[in-house]
C-alpha cells in the first residue's frame, strides 16, 4: 500500500537516539506486527469497514503496560486508513487552547493519537467530549461581559488514546470510545519473531538460540526485547566475534544482571524489600514507593504488571504480598528464616 506521509508529532520532548532506534524498528502494517492476534484481527475488520463506508474509524482506546505496541498500532491504524497522523501526549496538553489548536488543524479523517491519555487534566478531557461526539468545540472570544462562546466545527477525526491505567479514565470519557482493546504480554515465539526482524534491520548476526534466550528474558515486552538486543549486540562486538548465539546472549544478559525470568535490579529490589523489611507483606504501594525512592506510578505501571503476571506478587486489599513462586525464585525456603 503506497500512501503519502502525513505524520506530525506535537510534543515538548526532543527526539532522542533511543526514540530514533525504536522508530527504526517500528512495524508499518498489520502484516509486519507479530503477536496480539485477537486485537490485530479485530482492528483489521474495524479499519476496513470504516474505509468502505468512507467514515472515520470509531474512537479507539488501547490499554496495557508500557512497551507492548500501543503507539505502533496507532501508526498502523493511520497507515491502513490512509489518513494523516498527529501525535501528542496527555501531559503536554496543559489547557483547552493547546487542544483547540490541534483539533482545528486536523484534516478530514485524521488520526489524533494521545499517549498517556489518563494524564489529561479535567478541563482538557471534558473539552474533548463535544469534539469526539459531534465534531465541534466551543471557543471563547473576548473577555469579561463581552465574552462570547462560538461553536467551531472541526473535521471528522479518529481519536486513538493509549493508557497504562485505564481505570483512571472517568466513565463518561471512557464511554465515548467505540473501540476499547487491551494488549497482553507477548509469548516467547512472538518475541523471537520481533527479535529476528529487528536484528535483520540492524544488521545484527543473531541465531535461533540467541533469539530464544533474549526472548525468554524480555519480560514479554517488545520494547524490552529490542533494548536488550541493542545492549547484547555491544557485548557480541566487543567480547566476541559479533554473533549473538545462546552462549553470548546468556553471558551478556548475566553481565547486565537480567536473570532467567527477565528480572532486573529494580525488580529484585522490590521483591527483596517486601521479604526483608515487611516479612513478605502485605505492604502498601505508597510505603514501597517511599522505601525505594521511586514514584508509585512507576511501580504500578512499569514493574508490577510483569511481577503479577509471573505470579511473583499478589495485590490484596491490604497491600502487596509475595508468593511461594517468588520465594522459590529468590531461594527463600521460609519467610520466618529471613
Amino acid at each position: 500500500m503506497e500512501i503519502e506521509s502525513h505524520s506530525r508529532i506535537i510534543s515538548g520532548e526532543k527526539t532522542t537516539p533511543e526514540v530514533t532506534f525504536e522508530n527504526t524498528l517500528r512495524p508499518q502494517s498489520f502484516d509486519e506486527f507479530p503477536g496480539q492476534e485477537s486485537v490485530k484481527e479485530k482492528l483489521k475488520v474495524f479499519v476496513e469497514a470504516a474505509r468502505k463506508r468512507e467514515e472515520p474509524l470509531d474512537h479507539t482506546l488501547l490499554c496495557g503496560p508500557p512497551g507492548l505496541g500501543k503507539t505502533t498500532l496507532s501508526h498502523i491504524i493511520a497507515y491502513h486508513l490512509q489518513a494523516p497522523f498527529v501525535a501528542t501526549s496527555g501531559p503536554t496538553l496543559h489547557k483547552k487552547g493547546d487542544l483547540a489548536a490541534i483539533l482545528t488543524g486536523l484534516k478530514p479523517h485524521s488520526v489524533l493519537f494521545i499517549d498517556e491519555i489518563h494524564r489529561l487534566n479535567k478541563d482538557v478531557e471534558e473539552y474533548l467530549y463535544s469534539a469526539m461526539e459531534d465534531y465541534f468545540i466551543d471557543i471563547i472570544t473576548g473577555e469579561g461581559l463581552g465574552a462570547k462562546s462560538i461553536r467551531f466545527p472541526i473535521a471528522p477525526f479518529t481519536l486513538v488514546g493509549a493508557t497504562t491505567r485505564a481505570g483512571l479514565l472517568k466513565a463518561p470519557f471512557r464511554d465515548r470510545f467505540g473501540i476499547i482493546e487491551r494488549l497482553q504480554f507477548y509469548g516467547p515465539s512472538d518475541l523471537v519473531q520481533i527479535l529476528s526482524r529487528s536484528s535483520h534491520l540492524l544488521g545484527v548476526d543473531l541465531d535461533g538460540d540467541g533469539a530464544s534466550e533474549l526472548a525468554r528474558r524480555s519480560r514479554g515486552t517488545p520494547r524490552v526485547a529490542n533494548r536488550l538486543l541493542k545492549r547484547v549486540r555491544d557485548y557480541a562486538q566487543v567480547k566476541g566475534d559479533g554473533l549473538i548465539d545462546g552462549d553470548m546472549a546468556n553471558y551478556a544478559l548475566n553481565e547486565l544482571k537480567v536473570d532467567q525470568m527477565g528480572l532486573d535490579d529494580m525488580d529484585r529490589r522490590i521483591l527483596n524489600l517486601i521479604v526483608e523489611k515487611f516479612a513478605g507483606g502485605p505492604v502498601g504501594i505508597d510505603t514501597l514507593s517511599a522505601a525505594l525512592s521511586e514514584e508509585s506510578d512507576t511501580l504500578e505501571e512499569v514493574y508490577e504488571p510483569y511481577l503479577i503476571q509471573e505470579g511473583l506478587i499478589q495485590k490484596t486489599p491490604r497491600g502487596r504480598v509475595i508468593t511461594d513462586r517468588c520465594r522459590q525464585h529468590l531461594g527463600i525456603e521460609s519467610l520466618k528464616n529471613t
